[in-house]
This record gives C-alpha cells, structure tokens and sequence, in this order.
C-alpha cells in the first residue's frame, strides 16, 4: 500500500524578492515604509562620544577643542525642536545673578596682563608697582594704527576718485590700452649709451659747501629770480633742425621719463605724439601742469585736501617745483667773477640781445639707436658742473626733496632722523614718492650725468608753506641708484619701444596717450589734427616763425603759492 507524502508541508516556500534597478546611480529606488519619517544621521566611526545632552550654559567647555565631539558629516536639523504654541504672554522673570565661568572673570584677565606687560617700561608695560599703564599721549599716537575707536563695520572714507588730465572727447578713438602687468614684463636689453648730437647752453660749478650741511646747521632756501625754459619738442629750434638729418623719433628727457616710468605713476597725464612720415613727435599740451612735481603721489594716503588748502595736490605740486628749482641754483656758485662751463653753443632759447638771467642749465642732444631702423633724439639736461682734483668736470643732476607736513603725510620727522638714520628718511621717500625720484633717475641716466644731487628742504614752519630751509644733501652715482630703487632700464627702454611700435603701425595723423586717473591703465587715442590748436591761437607764433616757448619765474611766483 503506497502513502502519499506532502513536501509543501515540510519545507517553507521560497518567494522571490524584488529587486529594485537604480538607473540614476546607487541604492534603492524607494524609501520602504519602515524607515519612513525616521530622522538619519550620518555616523563616522571616527567620531567621538561625548555628552548626550547638556541643560546648562554656564558649564565649563574645553575652549581649546571646541568641536572635540562634533559630527565629521555636520550638525544636522534633523533632530531639531519646534514649538508651535503661542507662548508670547509668557515672559521669565529672573533676578539671580549669573556666575561667569572662570575664563571670563577679570581676575585672570589681569592675570594674562601682567605676564605679556612683564618686563616692558612704562611706555606699554608694568611700573614700580606691577600695573600697566599707557600714557594719554601714547594712547592717542596708537589709536589710529590699531583702529581703536572706530565703529564696529567702518571701512573708512571711500577713495577719492581723480580727475583726468585731459577731458576726453567724444570724436576721440581708442586705438590701445596698455595695462601696467604687462608693461612691468616688457624688456629692450643691450641699449647702448646715447652719442651726443650737439651741446648747448652753461653751467655754473657746484658750492661744496652744501655738502656740510645738516639739521644742526641749517641753511634758508632763498629765492633765485631767473628764467627757466620748460620749451616742449616741435617748439625747440635746434630739435627741429636735427629732424631733418638725424633720427625719426623726437622727445625730451621728461617726456622720456614719465613714459618710462608710468608703471609706478598714480595720477593722470597725457602726452601728445604727432606722426608724420616715418617721424614721431613726442609733445607735452601748453599751459598744462606736466612739469609740476608731484608730492606723495604713491603715498597709501596721498594728499586730498581742497584747492584752497596750501597743502592742496596742485599746492603742493607748485611748492615742490619752487622748492627744486630754487635749490638747484642755490646750491651754485653764482656771480660774474666765478668760473663758468660753457658748451659748444649757446642757450637756443634766448636771443643775444635778451638781458634776462636765465637759470644755470645745458643741454645734451644725444641720440639712441633702439633697433628695426628707429633712432631716438632727445634733449637731455645737466644743471650743474663739479671740478674734480683731477680737473675734469663732473656733470651734475640737482634735485631737492621737500618735506611739507610730516603728520599729516604720515612720514619721518627730518629734524630728528635726516641726521642720525638718513636711510629711513630716503625710504620713507622712495615708498611715497617712487614715481618723481624714478624720472629724475631716469633723466639723469638718460643725459648721462656723473651725479645725482638730492636735497632735503623743510618747512620752517608745517603751517607756512612760503619759507623753507636746507636740511642736508645726499649724492648718488645714477645707475647704482637705479638697482638700489629697483628701476630697470630694460623694461624702461621695453615700455618706449612698445609704444613707438603701436604708433608706428597707425597713419599720419595726432594721437594722445594718457594714464588713466583711477585705473593702472595707459590709452591711446587717434584725436583729430586740430586738437588743441585753439589753444595756441592766442598765443601765435614769433617773428621768427618759432612757436611759443613757455618759461616760468619762480621767484617771483613765490609768494603766491
């Protein structure tokens, strides 16, 4: 008899799971029922255990590792609190004075105190009897440099936005701008030394004297009444002859100056170039404060004051112009019985029958050949002569540095420091002033001189911007000042030549550079051949045919600056 046996009975049935395809990346699809409205947080088993909860706030932390116990994946809102009831007419009333944990009580504070003030003067530190002091004086001579006393978020007053140079017109073209990254990079290595064309003008020789001088022995700076030419390219007669049998690219030392060094100028400038033929002419506009020395100009805080402040920008500029061409023949032994250099021609600017005392000054027409068939002319200037022992000369480079309000400028005190730490006086110069000394570096390399001589001239007082004195002198080789300054005259050759070869590629025709007022930028534009003539019109040219020669008479400006 056969028995039928029941395999469903004894063993469970399999039923298959449902596999979930995740076309987008990794892990389920679906959320299952289970875990729904469950909170996740994620765990690293490198976390820490800690604290599970903690109800009071006054409990010591361990300030040092704040997030000892803190999540690798972040603190989450999962596990967060909300309370929807209206509580609003609830308030706590707690009179109970809070205990402040250890590490805020002023006993410690003090504590910390003394042991940093430990062994410091009265100036910052301890005295006889352990406390800390700081003077009224010293408090307020700190204040400014650690910002105590402004407002929490104060930015300080925005910047000053600068004007122009020259208003630009609306038929104006821009043709380039040059920004000061790439001309930084810019190089012409193996400029040889400029050949001299032809020599003009005489020098008075330089009073040693003047080497002697110091704060202790001071000297007043006095006013030289005499005539000093600032005569542009197109208007120089003996540049106009040259154009017609040497060089195709014509400008002076300062127009070569400001171009070279414009990497390191702040305020704007413009310089006129005329192209005609294969020949450029570099002109500065009439009239224009080109020739006025800037003051502070690469200051962190350069001067802001209004036009009516003596230390105005353009105050200042008049002043420190005064001052250096005042100094530079002070410093001269003047008078007809003392001995004299002369060129091989005389002053171009002045005519024979001229009585006028014209400002010691000669001039070198030298020229430079900057490769692919451009030779530069340019007028260059010497404005002193020294006898060595040798008895050859020494051309000479006369430039005065002025101090005008050293709080004010946040600079050194001359009169405590010029004396006894001179290098920190040139510094604080170098930092505030990188672009003037720069061009007279420049200039004074360019005309080949042997020395460049620095003054330093003060106030006699902050407040009287009329009378000054002579502080101290410095001299310098000017090649050896330019690698101390970090004036490279490759890039400086690097930064003309570029130029030229933008200008060269354009048509005949007036174009204008110029730096822009707020931006490290230079801007070419193609303007019109009129340009600027209606302002010569009145002006009208000599007998001669000669355009306008500008001069100024510094001495007798003296009093109104």
């Amino acid at each position: 008899m056969s028995e039928t046996i029941n395999t469903a009975a004894q063993f469970p049935t399999f039923e298959k799971p449902t596999v979930q395809f995740n076309e987008q990346g990794w892990g389920p699809c679906e959320l299952p029922d289970t875990f729904k409205d469950v909170p996740y947080q994620p765990f690293s088993k490198s976390d820490r255990l800690g604290k599970i909860c903690d109800w009071t706030s006054t409990s010591n932390n361990d300030k040092k590792y704040q997030n000892k116990y803190a999540s690798t994946f972040g603190t989450g809102n999962q596990y967060a609190y909300y309370h929807e009831e209206d509580e609003t007419t609830f308030h706590l009333v707690d009179t109970a004075r809070v205990q402040k944990p250890p590490h805020q009580r002023g006993r410690f504070r003090n504590m910390r105190n003394s042991r940093s003030g430990r062994g410091r003067n009265a100036r910052g530190g301890m005295n006889s009897h352990g406390m800390t002091t700081l003077s009224g004086k010293n408090v307020k001579a700190r204040d400014p440099r650690r910002g105590v006393g402004k407002k929490f978020g104060s930015r300080g007053a925005p910047p000053k936005i600068r004007e122009s140079s020259v208003a630009v017109r609306a038929d104006w073209l821009s043709i380039e701008e040059m920004d000061f990254p790439r001309l930084i990079k810019l190089s012409l290595p193996n400029i040889k030394e400029g050949e001299d064309i032809t020599t003009c003008g005489t020098l008075e020789y330089y009073d040693k004297t003047y080497d002697r001088i110091n704060v202790k022995n001071e000297k007043p700076l006095q006013k030289i009444d005499r005539i000093v030419h600032t005569v542009t390219t197109t208007d120089d007669p003996v540049i106009r002859r040259l154009s017609k049998t040497v060089g195709n690219v014509f400008a002076t030392d300062a127009i070569l100056a400001t171009i070279m060094c414009s990497t390191r100028s702040n305020y704007s400038w413009d310089i006129v170039i005329e192209k005609v033929g294969d020949k450029i002419f570099m002109d500065k506009r009439d009239h224009t404060e080109f020739d006025l020395l800037t003051v502070n100009e690469t200051s962190v805080e350069p001067p802001t004051d209004d036009d009516s402040s003596c230390n105005s920008p353009r105050n200042l500029a008049i002043e420190a112009t005064f001052i250096n061409h005042n100094f530079s023949q002070q410093v001269l032994k003047t008078g007809d019985q003392e001995a004299k250099y002369k060129f091989e021609e005389t002053n171009p600017f002045i005519s024979e029958d001229e009585d006028i005392q014209v400002a010691s000054v000669g001039y070198r027409y030298k020229k430079w050949d900057l490769g692919s068939d451009i030779v530069l002319v340019a007028r260059c200037e010497h404005d002193g002569v020294l006898q060595t022992p040798s008895g050859e000369p020494q051309f000479l480079s006369i430039k005065a540095l002025n101090e005008w309000d050293s709080k004010l400028a946040n600079g050194v005190e001359w009169r405590q420091k010029l004396d006894t730490q001179r290098g920190a006086v040139l510094a604080n110069e170098l930092r505030n002033n990188a672009c003037k000394l720069a061009k007279w570096t420049v200039q004074a390399v360019l005309a080949g001189s042997d020395q460049l001589k620095l003054g330093y001239v003060s106030r006699i007082n902050p407040r009287d911007h009329s009378r000054h004195v002579i502080l101290g002198t410095q001299q310098f080789k000017p090649h050896e000042f330019a690698t101390q300054i970090n004036l490279s005259m490759d890039n400086a050759w690097g930064i003309l030549r570029c130029i030229i070869d933008i200008v060269m590629k354009q048509k005949d025709g007036k174009y204008l550079i110029m730096k822009d007022p707020n931006k490290p930028i230079i801007r070419l534009y193609d303007i019109p051949d009129n340009t600027f003539d209606s302002d010569d019109s009145d002006d009208g040219e000599g007998d001669d045919g000669e355009g306008f020669q500008q001069v100024y008479n510094y001495a007798n400006n003296g009093n109104k600056i």
